[in-house]
């Protein structure tokens, strides 16, 4: 069975985040749809360096659908865009009671997830520069992605660690056999 996973991006978020985890869930074939959370309803988004990326559907077109995972890119003031769209709060929490995936990178976990006490009782990091929004219940500085299986959440801190955490939702997702073959190629992985 095919897995769904859903990324959701909004003005200003980090193009390095969001791009790299849709080519790498892409290229393990996970069926990814990029939603906007734009509350103007354009598909098109302007990202944190001025990178314009386009969304296959708005986040209220997603509602009806369940994914295994999703994924929130960090950047600024994109995760201030995503903690402000009631659409995807409300998808967030039913992910949640679900016990299905959240995935959150730099400043998501905090701005985002933090914000809508999604993180309280969970392992996490995020930015270093937003760990002290970070109520997690254990906050994790010194480790580039954090998985809280218990809590169905996968956390990491930024641009640099991006491609490591997408390998990571990967191996979450599909295995760490499909990892290691989505990472190999990429000359990422021995």
């Amino acid at each position: 069975m095919s897995k769904r996973a859903l990324v959701v991006i909004a003005d200003g978020t980090e193009e390095i985040e969001a791009v790299i985890v849709i080519d790498v869930l892409r290229r393990a074939t996970v069926d990814v749809c990029v939603a906007s959370c734009q509350l103007t309803q354009e598909l098109q988004i302007k990202a944190s360096r001025g990178v314009k990326l386009v969304a296959d559907s708005h986040i209220d077109e997603c509602v009806d659908y369940s994914f295994d995972l999703i994924v929130l890119p960090g950047g600024m003031p994109g995760a201030e865009h995503l903690r402000d769209c009631p659409t995807l709060t409300t998808m967030l929490t039913c992910q949640q009671k679900a016990e299905r995936w959240i995935a959150a990178i730099c400043a998501a976990p905090a701005v985002v997830l933090s914000a809508h006490n999604l993180i309280a009782n969970a392992k996490a990091t995020c930015h270093p520069a937003f760990l002290q929004q970070l109520q997690a219940k254990q906050v994790v500085s010194d480790q580039a992605v954090v998985v809280d299986e218990k809590h169905a959440l996968i956390t990491s801190q930024g641009p640099g660690t991006a491609m490591i955490f997408a390998l990571k939702l990967v191996e979450i997702l599909m295995g760490e056999k499909k990892a290691q073959e989505v990472g190999q190629p990429m000359v990422l992985l021995s």
